[in-house]
């Protein structure tokens, strides 16, 4: 359902791990049974870092990394009251003060706002956390959009495949499996389980995780993303026809973080765009709920958890500035040599991704692409500005 970043290259470091046993092996002679030992010990570790399902078993309950399916298990027990309170805590910014969080893009015209800001923790992927402002639409209406599936598949160019896997009719958590594509990339494979809580003032919560599901054993053809965290809160703007979604994700899908990150700045604007003008599309039509889903069965929010925040005062600034800022003048610009450099060196970035090289030549040609990308981005903003 969401977009996907990765905060850590497994895919490289795990490639390069057994050079460096050679390496090491080469250094110590024959060694001794002391680092024979060591080393089959880092491998294990590694190998349980990076394929963790492999010392799975059946019997083992859900912890942090992910909660899995089995009789013994409720369902209430994947997504709960209390992923609800970490998702209030982290749209209301109660913990940033001890993270370092980047600016990433703010962008608005007439009729949408859109901003985003993303942190690197130290043990854990990307964090990202976005505010966007819609114009002419209601909570209801948004959060059935947001919800809808089979409607996202017709203008969301990234979901190629989506299924319903399970739903619990009393608490009102729901599994589903969803295939994304990416360019260049082994297509992901997400297994998630959701659920939905309305609070006050119309408010509407969503919060998603990773999980495991009997039906839907792992498939070569896709890389199946081991974590993921992402949820949402959409309200209405007070005195206006228009309401703000914020929302926080988090989720390792194994890619390059740096490349994610610039592929995320490029794009996200544009994909925001479309999906604003799916939104016009999908508020224009009739959309009963014939299915059981988490948004049938959206449940309160408990009332310790039921605080309402202010719109965010960078929201509130785009609101005032709608009605009296004068449209912006159009421009038809060609291709600029630039623009095409900038094409071939993303793609070449994404090819070195797609085919894992771990050389050091391919790390070098990697560090060269982002580099220049980063300076050619810089100098455009310069020249904007100036």
């Amino acid at each position: 359902m969401f977009k996907v970043w990765d905060s850590r290259n497994y895919y490289f470091h795990s490639m390069s791990f057994g050079g460096s046993l050679n390496e090491l092996w080469l250094e110590n002679g024959h060694g001794g049974w002391a680092t024979v030992f060591a080393l089959i010990v880092i491998l294990v570790w590694h190998c349980y870092k990076r394929f963790p399902f492999i010392f799975s078993s059946s019997n083992l309950t859900p912890s942090d990394s992910g909660a899995r399916i089995h009789p013994q298990l409720k369902m209430s027990e994947i997504v709960s009251d209390a992923d609800l309170k970490f998702l209030i805590e982290n749209l209301d910014e109660k913990h940033h003060d001890n993270e370092k969080w980047e600016h990433v893009i703010d962008k608005r015209n007439t009729v949408l706002f859109y901003n985003a800001k993303c942190c690197e923790p130290k043990d854990g992927p990307l964090k990202y956390l976005s505010e966007t402002v819609f114009e002419n639409c209601s909570p209801e209406m948004l959060r059935d959009f947001y919800m809808d599936n089979d409607y996202r598949k017709k203008w969301d160019k990234t979901l190629v495949e989506h299924e319903q896997l399970q739903v619990d009719q009393t608490n009102g958590v729901e599994i589903g499996r969803t295939i994304k594509k990416f360019p260049l990339l082994t297509p992901r494979e997400y297994i998630l389980a959701w659920r939905l809580w309305e609070g006050k003032d119309r408010t509407f919560y969503c919060f998603i995780k990773e999980c495991e599901h009997s039906s839907t054993p792992r498939q070569k053809k896709y890389v199946r993303v081991r974590f993921f965290r992402s949820g949402w809160r959409i309200r209405e703007v007070p005195g206006r026809n228009a309401c703000e979604i914020k929302m926080f994700h988090q989720e390792d899908a194994g890619l390059n973080v740096k490349m994610a990150k610039l592929a995320f700045a490029k794009g996200i604007w544009s994909y925001v765009c479309n999906m604003d003008k799916a939104l016009l599309k999908y508020s224009a039509v009739s959309h009963p709920h014939s299915a059981v889903t988490a948004v049938t069965l959206i449940q309160k929010v408990p009332p310790a958890l039921d605080t309402m925040e202010g719109i965010t005062s960078s929201a509130t600034a785009f609101l005032r500035q709608i009605t009296n800022e004068p449209k912006e003048k159009k421009f038809i610009r060609r291709p600029s040599s630039k623009f095409l450099a900038n094409g071939l060196l993303f793609v070449g970035g994404a090819i070195c991704l797609s085919r894992g090289h771990n050389s050091l030549g391919a790390k070098v040609a990697m560090a060269y692409i982002l580099a220049k990308l980063s300076k050619r981005g810089t100098a455009s903003d310069q020249s904007r500005e100036s």
